[in-house]
């Protein structure tokens, strides 16, 4: 079964950090781009980072450049979302996806032919 778990979220203060883990199975990370997207209420879910493990090309959102850090452990097919200086802005549902397209659009990007997500982690950065 393909499958992503997202683990890691959770309340942390205006400034601080998070890792968001990412645990693929029923394929490997060299299979997919994976990506990192979020959700605000009322909002559609926008992308936030994304790599190709097989070519190392990374994107992010322009709203996380410099803060958050996308990487990966093969060996244990997962993929991590690092998550610096947090402000009450990025309060979301932060969901992992695997895809075989990526679509650049101004400031983030799109996952075309998707193929799964993950349940969804709540971040919470209170101010």
């Amino acid at each position: 079964e393909v499958q992503l778990v997202e683990s890691g979220g959770g309340l942390v203060q205006a400034g601080g950090s998070l890792r968001l883990s990412c645990l693929v199975s029923g394929f490997t990370i060299d299979d997919y781009l994976i990506g990192w997207f979020r959700q605000f209420p009322g909002k559609e879910r926008e992308g936030v980072a994304c790599f190709s493990s097989s070519d190392g090309d990374t994107h992010y959102a322009d709203s996380v450049k410099g803060r958050f850090t996308i990487s990966s452990d093969n060996a244990k097919n997962t993929v991590y979302l690092q998550m610096n200086s947090l402000k009450p802005e990025d309060t979301a549902v932060y969901y992992c996806a695997a895809a075989t397209r990526v679509r650049l659009v101004p400031g983030t990007f799109i996952f075309e032919d998707l193929r799964v997500w993950g349940q969804g982690a709540l971040v919470t950065v209170s101010s």
